[in-house]
């Protein structure tokens, strides 16, 4: 039933795509010349097919579409909604127009308010591991019904539940549940307490101004000789075959185990940072502009950016103050002295001619660069 959902959203979405195409395309249109190309043109009253105009079209819509009402209508206006996020993303940025979603693309279906708690299950018991605490749990969905869920963790007492996202994996499908309590969360603005900088690398994939250096660890290297024997095996299927989706869904299968290993990962990384000080410091870098190098695969393969977003997400979780300082010359500087120290990537140790810094003992450049991160931080 949700599969046929995603499929009646997907058209919606490029139905309301193609009108507003239709509607760029007829006001650049040069008037003292013919087009080359057989295209639709509207009539210069027809207004800008906005948000509120499309999601208004759609009980009319229903009526010449008998499917669109098997979808819920929120959901319907939601994927509307998506359209336009993007279309004014577009707008602000200048690149990134929505494109037209194929076949099995449209993934999420967002039912976005609740008249009242949709979770329906019994209470944890005293003794059981909480894997089996909460699987007799229920969500009810509007025009779907209840649906069995594994209720991940329990909702704390006093929130109540705004929006629900049903998103569809290899593995199944996932529900991700939003929300929302009148609580006033204490804000840090100023840091506190132990301070601690963090320099992130492919030879040392976390290193400390505390001189504590986490190894990296490859998850798509390891993983990579079954994902090649699956996506070689899929090459070899006729398209759009039977056999040629279970192929897919293999492929699918082993990049979320990828993905899901590496977040898991990053995770337990970042509560480890947590209690390893109280304010933390990063590099404000592009780590886009890492990728593009000679080793973007490996760059790609640590995820550094997705590391910094939930290293945020656990500061701010957990009380603990983040901010970020310029990237220029964290490396090249001396923490000591702060005198210029050029390295070259083979050199992996810092010596300080000014102040005789790492002279007398080794010091690991990118603990020499968690240093001056801190010491930019403070």
């Amino acid at each position: 039933m949700l599969d046929q959902w995603l499929e009646i959203c997907r058209r919606s979405y490029n139905y309301a795509l193609r009108e507003l195409k239709d509607w760029i395309a007829s006001r650049k249109c040069p008037v003292d010349r013919c087009s080359l190309e057989s295209e639709y043109i509207m009539s210069a009253e027809y207004p800008f097919p906005s948000y509120h105009q499309q999601q208004n079209q759609l009980p009319k819509a229903k009526k010449v579409f008998p499917e669109l009402a098997k979808v819920s209508s929120q959901v319907l206006q939601t994927n509307v909604r998506r359209l336009h996020d993007a279309w004014d993303f577009f707008r602000n940025r200048g690149f990134g127009f929505p494109r037209f979603k194929k076949y099995g693309q449209m993934k999420s279906l967002l039912f976005p308010q609740f008249r009242s708690n949709p979770l329906t299950g019994a209470s944890p018991v005293l003794g059981v591991s909480p894997r089996r605490n909460w699987r007799g749990w229920h969500i009810k969905l509007p025009k779907v019904g209840k649906v069995q869920i594994n209720l991940h963790r329990p909702i704390p007492n006093g929130f109540v539940i705004k929006q629900v996202r049903v998103i569809k994996k290899a593995k199944g499908w996932f529900a991700v549940i939003s929300i929302q309590s009148d609580i006033t969360l204490p804000k840090i603005e100023t840091p506190f307490g132990h301070p601690l900088g963090l320099d992130v690398g492919l030879n040392s994939y976390l290193a400390t101004s505390d001189s504590y250096l986490e190894k990296g660890r490859k998850f798509f290297k390891t993983e990579h000789r079954r994902l090649k024997v699956l996506q070689r095996r899929l090459s070899r299927k006729q398209k759009l075959s039977n056999n040629y989706e279970k192929a897919r869904k293999k492929v699918e299968k082993q990049h979320n185990h990828i993905a899901f290993k590496r977040k898991d990962y990053q995770f337990k990384l970042a509560h480890k940072v947590c209690d390893m000080g109280d304010s933390i410091f990063m590099e404000d870098i592009d780590f886009r502009t890492m990728a593009k190098g000679f080793l973007g695969k490996h760059t790609l393969d640590a995820g550094f950016g997705q590391f910094r977003d939930i290293l945020k997400y656990v500061c701010k979780v957990r009380g603990k103050y983040f901010g970020l300082v310029d990237h220029r010359g964290t490396s090249q500087t001396c923490p000591n002295c702060r005198a210029e120290v050029r390295k070259s990537l083979t050199d992996r140790f810092h010596v300080c001619q000014e102040c005789g810094y790492g002279v007398d003992y080794f010091v690991d450049r990118d603990v020499a660069s968690a240093q001056e991160i801190c010491n930019r931080g403070i």
